[in-house]
């Protein structure tokens, strides 16, 4: 498997996921290796690269089976365009002119209303799901969590999100049929762990019987939870 932004939040849980299982995984980031003190770091191959600049992402693609996609970021509109939109196309072009099975896509949930105020952010994401859905139709999964939440490293620093995020998930798992209320429903989708997201991203990558197609919160929750 070769995770693009394995460095990252999501992108390291996904990587630590795939050695856990035994899983020979690469991560393809513009940083290399990070400064984890954690015995499964060494199991990874770290890639240099820069999605964005002018690199053949492709010859890091000959051998791989599947893709896993953590790439995002915000900024400027332009600036999030490029980060979730231009570079995750070009990865997902390059992976399926490679010959990759499998492609998935960590994106996000619709925001509703609110998501104006991050309008690049959610422009590049849909068009690198426009991208998966038109070059993996067969294999590509899309992942829209909402608000991400589990132990964050920030240099040196821990941050521990699933403070915040644990009770959320609690009180919003089973509110399921607000999401469908106009303006409100988007408020109410659960936060997820981080685990979970990863737990569902490595089934999606290496279990042939996940569909293709698109997990919300609740797809997540429930293919994380049960892997």
């Amino acid at each position: 498997i070769l995770v693009l932004g394995g460095n990252g939040f999501v992108g390291s849980h996904v990587c630590r996921e795939a050695v856990v299982r035994d899983i020979p995984v690469a991560s393809l980031n513009r940083s290399g290796k990070p400064h984890i003190d954690e015995p499964w770091v060494n199991k990874v191959e770290w890639i240099r690269g820069n999605l964005i600049g002018p690199n053949t992402i492709g010859e890091h693609m000959k051998d791989v089976s599947a893709v896993i996609s953590c790439v995002g970021g915000f900024g400027s509109n332009d600036t999030m365009r490029k980060i979730n939109g231009d570079a995750n196309v070009k990865a997902i072009n390059a992976a399926a002119d490679s010959g990759v099975k499998r492609f998935v896509y960590v994106s996000a949930s619709d925001l509703g209303f609110a998501s104006y105020i991050l309008r690049g952010y959610f422009e590049g994401k849909k068009a690198a799901e426009n991208a998966v859905m038109s070059r993996f139709p067969y294999g590509g999964v899309i992942l829209r969590p909402g608000f991400i939440h589990g132990t964050r490293r920030v240099g040196s620093i821990q941050l521990p999100l699933g403070v915040i995020g644990t009770p959320l998930e609690m009180a919003f798992r089973n509110l399921k049929s607000m999401t469908r209320v106009p303006v409100l429903g988007n408020l109410v989708v659960p936060p997820v762990k981080v685990t979970s997201v990863a737990k569902a991203s490595i089934r999606s990558a290496v279990d042939n019987a996940v569909p293709p197609g698109v997990l919300d919160v609740w797809g997540i929750m429930r293919l994380g939870d049960h892997y």
